[in-house]
């Protein structure tokens, strides 16, 4: 099979780059090397920083409303091939066709939301401060800004930062995962098609030299992050120790906490989807079942039979329900997490590991694991283990699944079933987690609102895309004027105040 090489994209043409340092891409369904990553050098990054900061001060400048034209532009181009872009997530990170449809209409949510900018970039205005005086507020954009992007979302997290960042007057360079890199440069062409200026969103593949050469960069005034909690919090560091803006959204270990008065069936359908959709590979994906009183008595069996009849498949197939593990090294990891499990003495229900698809044995296979009395001093409780595996952990009331909860050092997503409304109302004001869903498994807040957890799930003060984005990628200026007819006589040396 012949492979493709793929290089960066830099002020508005594809670039190859040194080729000094590169990566296979794999299709995970099949093992297959199908491309060929260049991995961008510090010289490369400097040439992608460069080309963002020449363009920055024509594009700023702009008036938001042209800049909306062409985020709409862009809009449309992205609604004309959201099913190439969905291919190219399936070929590369594995996860179903249905699925990478999904998030690439996730991500267009996002760009629809940019497209009203205008309005977003409003200040206030205060007429009459003091006599004679009146203030205002606006905001401008930041310069040359940088995001970091996981394999999970190869289309989506993209999309929560360069349409809010460019549509507020920054210039763009994005460093995706090495992983699936293709889909960067699809929608690079389309930001090309659209109209935008060359530099003023650029792609740089690499790996951890380019995302220290972002980091540590001069002229990059912000960096947004999605990843694993370690690397959030080095790149928070970093970032601040070098004067940036830092947005870096960590791992999670999202609960579904399940009361005895909820419908079980529907429950059971809400942990199916979030514990095993896209091999539980998403950062909102459900991990543990946290079950109260006789609860976990009914719904394991149940989970043990719906999991006989997972329909885990190749991607491209229109049935599939759950395709390949992204990677080698990611379902040796993801094995090691079961292995510790049986050793720590969790009660394997189902065993995922030996899995195999019949024409794709060389593939990242692995069916969906379950476990039942799961406690949390366990390693498989405690730690992301990002993969088709859910725990029952159970706990005798509300109160206590509460407490489990909140103690976790993590507090990204977490979801109640109940048809009590009063139990949901406790739940939504106590619980210390960031998004929140009431029968809602994956509740991940449409564009508009703003994505991000609390605790060990965050590092920086904001969330991602919504009015938060905005304010991310902007800073305020304030502005007070007078005119020489309303200026009093001599000098004043008081601290002024109203008059």
């Amino acid at each position: 099979m012949t492979t493709t090489e793929i290089g960066h994209y830099i002020n508005g043409e594809k670039f190859a780059g040194t080729r000094t340092n590169t990566q296979d891409v794999f299709n995970p369904a099949t093992g297959a090397v199908t491309g060929n990553v260049d991995l961008a050098t510090t010289s490369d990054v400097d040439k992608a920083v460069a080309a963002a900061k020449a363009a920055f001060p024509a594009w700023s400048d702009m008036p938001p409303i042209r800049r909306a034209r062409l985020m709409n532009n862009f809009l449309n181009l992205l609604n004309e091939n959201k099913d190439k872009l969905a291919r190219a997530i399936t070929a590369e990170h594995g996860k179903v066709f249905t699925d990478a449809r999904g998030e690439v209409e996730r991500g267009i949510d996002i760009v629809e939301f940019a497209c009203g900018m205008p309005q977003l970039l409003k200040g206030y205005f205060t007429d009459q401060v003091s006599t004679g005086i009146d203030n205002w507020t606006m905001r401008q954009p930041l310069g040359v800004v940088a995001g970091v992007t996981p394999f999970n979302f190869p289309v989506m997290v993209p999309m929560w930062m360069f349409p809010v960042a460019i549509a507020a007057g920054n210039t763009f360079v994005l460093k995706p995962s090495p992983t699936d890199p293709t889909p960067s440069l699809l929608y690079a062409a389309l930001m090309k098609e659209a109209g935008f200026p060359d530099g003023v969103f650029n792609v740089v593949q690499g790996d951890k030299v380019a995302v220290d050469a972002l980091l540590e960069h001069p002229d990059v005034q912000a960096v947004s992050f999605v990843g694993s909690t370690p690397i959030a919090n080095y790149i928070y560091e970093t970032g601040a120790r070098h004067g940036k803006r830092v947005q870096a959204l960590g791992g999670a270990k999202n609960h579904m906490l399940v009361m005895p008065d909820a419908d079980l069936e529907k429950a059971v359908d809400a942990l199916m989807g979030a514990a095993y959709g896209s091999a539980g590979e998403r950062c909102m994906a459900i991990s543990v079942a946290t079950l109260v009183g006789d609860v976990a008595d009914k719904i394991v069996p149940m989970l043990k039979d719906r999991l006989a009849q997972l329909k885990v498949k190749n991607g491209v197939e229109m049935d599939a329900e759950m395709g390949p593990i992204v990677s080698k090294a990611a379902h040796e990891r993801i094995t090691g997490y079961i292995a510790k499990g049986v050793e720590e003495g969790a009660d394997l229900i189902v065993d995922g590991r030996g899995f195999t698809l019949e024409g794709h044995e060389d593939g990242y296979w692995m069916g969906g694991t379950l476990f039942d009395n799961v406690t949390r001093d366990m390693t498989i409780y405690k730690e992301e283990i990002f993969g088709p595996v859910l725990a029952c952990v159970r706990v005798k009331d509300f109160a206590e699944g509460v407490q489990l909860i909140n103690d976790h050092e993590f507090g990204n997503g977490v979801s109640l079933f109940t048809r009590d409304g009063n139990a949901a109302r406790e739940f939504g004001r106590k619980i210390q987690v960031g998004m929140v869903g009431i029968n809602v498994p994956l509740p991940v807040p449409m564009a508009w609102h703003g994505f991000g957890g609390w605790k060990k799930s965050l590092f920086g003060d904001m969330h991602a895309y919504g009015e938060e984005g905005v304010r991310f990628y902007t800073k305020q200026k304030s502005l007070m004027q007078r005119w020489p007819e309303s200026i009093a006589k001599g000098a004043e040396f008081a601290m002024p105040v109203a008059k």
